[in-house]
């Protein structure tokens, strides 16, 4: 069973946290409105088993942290047998209300049924996503009852599970059951917009705004920087501008430009970069990556988002900002979001700080996964598996290997892959999407391509990552770890660019900062620091730098920016208060990371 999070790990943001004032910043940076009141806090909350009658609360917890880990001051797991039970008031302000009311939930795991004064205002399904429901109609005066009721099943449904697992350890970690992101109000006019589209397009110095609306109003689009209107122009559906002069978005220069939108009552603030995402061949012949038309580098790491003291919340802004400006200090320019989705405001310092990010779709599938889909076919050389059985396909007749026989899961991934689209289309730094990691729950991977490729034809894909290539867009995808590194062809025809999207994570443990010093796991460990850098010095300096211009390597994924509970991998450790490895050494090390 599932062990809840190890009190003595808090990390510096945790041992300050003030629980009547968790993550107050604004939690939708791409699509902001004034109207805002946070309902993060101390609410109540009971765990049932199903069936069982709730005649009182078992206490207070801190939301939105899941009540696995020690932030939620509840640390208790949620089994597949359980109710989660959550409750809370809340007052409306005179003069908030300007004619609807929605609540917003930034994500709840896995199905959350929403009550407000005893009457049912929505349901939604899924872990990972934000949802609304008006509520406008269940308000009274005065004092408001909250009620959401919450099941999940993790690793025992069939459902996008991540990498929660009831039994964990490994590679696999305790669970983030219930609300695990900011829960809050706003209000909006009876004619508003429900979500804006921004497509950027260097290629024709323009930028085209598609609107989803509630009611018809006529509106206007101002494109500002600072402060300074630059482009404009009237819109009721969609609106393309021209920009005269712009700089462009990259890692070294993560420009902004500001948007207001005035929809007849309904205001709303964004913004956007102009970049471009693409491959082209290098003077050496090799298919490279580009940003904005021109052969660049990939050098990041995997990022599970994972925290000691808040398992799949962050518990600050400072917490998300430190992670990705400490990978920006030692010389990486991109991220791996690793079967998880995050809250909406880390995308947004990934945009503004400049940092790249790899944006995987969350796993999913029957349970349990099968031992010869992700271990044991992958221990055979790609080359080998080539040679003797072919392609190893992910269509029909391999749902089962690959656990996906119900049709219901195949369903619910589509429906979570658009969903999460429609999220993060507005991410500046998105660069890359990846549908399927190791055959986790992999099917149809060419189809789910072909889906995203229509839906988003401005980024590139990675299939496959890490093995059972089908031959799809865009990359060659290896995760190496132990053998050589090598990237066989699929076939005389393939020159997709290489990318190793995992690879590394070598392993130290400092003491004092580990989750479990009694079931550690790493590739491979070193005893000493000294040793520890030695070895990862000699790693890129030897084999990794040297393929970039040799083997037309283009992009590279280490593991893995922090410990995470079992796993002591991490450039930092769990609680994120070591930096196991200077952050000039690796900074020095990732200048040569070049094309």
């Amino acid at each position: 069973m599932a062990t809840p999070a190890d009190n003595r790990l808090l990390t510096p943001w945790g041992e300050i946290l003030d629980k009547n004032n968790v993550l107050p910043e604004y939690p939708r940076p791409q699509f902001v409105r004034d109207s805002y009141i946070n309902l993060n806090g101390a609410w109540d909350y009971a765990i049932l088993k199903v069936g069982q009658a709730l005649e009182k609360y078992d206490g207070k917890i801190i939301v939105p942290f899941s009540p696995e880990c020690v932030l939620s001051e509840v640390n208790r797991t949620v089994t597949p047998d359980d109710v989660l039970y959550y409750k809370r008031e809340f007052t409306i302000p005179d003069g908030f209300n300007v004619g609807r009311v929605l609540i917003n939930f930034g994500a709840v795991d896995y199905i959350a049924k929403v009550q407000v004064n005893g009457i049912d205002v929505g349901t939604h399904k899924g872990g990972y996503l934000p949802f609304s429901f008006d509520i406008t109609n269940a308000l009274v005066d005065g004092k408001n009852l909250l009620t959401v009721v919450v099941t999940d099943p993790t690793d025992k449904g069939s459902q996008a599970t991540g990498k929660q697992r009831l039994e964990n350890g490994g590679i696999w970690y305790t669970p983030s059951s219930g609300i695990w992101q900011t829960v809050w109000l706003e209000s909006v006019p009876e004619n508003h917009v429900e979500s804006m589209r921004i497509t950027p397009d260097i290629a024709t110095n323009s930028v085209k705004f598609q609107l989803k609306t509630v009611g018809t109003s006529k509106g206007t689009i101002r494109i500002l920087d600072n402060g300074v209107c630059i482009a404009s122009g009237e819109i009721e559906k969609d609106l393309t501008l021209t920009l005269n002069s712009y700089e462009l978005w990259c890692p070294e220069n993560p420009k902004l430009y500001d948007v207001e939108l005035i929809y007849g009552e309904d205001k709303i603030k964004s913004y956007f970069g102009m970049r471009s995402f693409s491959i082209q061949k290098d003077e050496i012949g090799f298919n490279r990556l580009c940003l904005n038309g021109k052969p660049y580098f990939q050098n990041g790491l995997l990022d599970q988002g994972y925290w000691s003291d808040g398992l799949y919340t962050p518990c600050s802004d400072e917490a998300m900002i430190y992670d990705i400006q400490t990978m920006k200090d030692m010389g990486f320019n991109m991220l791996r979001k690793h079967i998880k989705i995050e809250p909406l405001r880390w995308y947004y310092h990934c945009d503004r700080l400049g940092m790249l990010v790899w944006q995987d779709m969350v796993c999913g599938g029957d349970s349990p996964f099968k031992a010869t889909a992700i271990m044991v076919y992958p221990a055979i050389s790609l080359a080998t598996l080539i040679r003797k059985f072919g392609m190893q396909n992910d269509g029909e007749k391999k749902y089962k290997l690959f656990s996906r026989v119900s049709k219901a899961t195949r369903d619910e991934f589509y429906s979570d892959m658009y969903a999460t689209l429609d999220t993060l289309i507005n991410v500046v730094s998105l660069c890359l999407w990846v549908p399927f990691n190791e055959g986790w729950g992999q099917f149809d991977s060419l189809k789910a391509c072909k889906m995203i490729r229509e839906y988003d034809p401005t980024r590139l894909l990675d299939h496959a990552s890490g093995w059972h290539d089908q031959g799809g867009p865009d990359v060659r995808s290896f995760h190496i770890y132990f053998t050589k590194y090598s990237y066989p062809k699929l076939n005389k025809n393939d020159d997709r660019p290489i990318a190793l999207t995992e690879f590394g994570g070598f392993s130290h443990i400092v003491d004092g900062h580990v989750h479990n010093a009694k079931t550690v796991f790493g590739y491979r460990f070193y005893k000493t620091r000294e040793s520890f850098i030695k070895h990862y010095k000699k790693l890129f300096e030897k084999t990794i730098i040297p393929h970039i211009k040799q083997k037309g390597l283009s992009a590279t994924v280490y593991t893995q920016v922090s410990d995470v509970q079992d796993e002591v991998n991490g450039l930092l450790t769990y609680d994120r208060k070591v930096v196991k490895i200077p952050i000039e050494i690796v900074k020095e090390i990732n200048d040569k990371m070049k094309y």
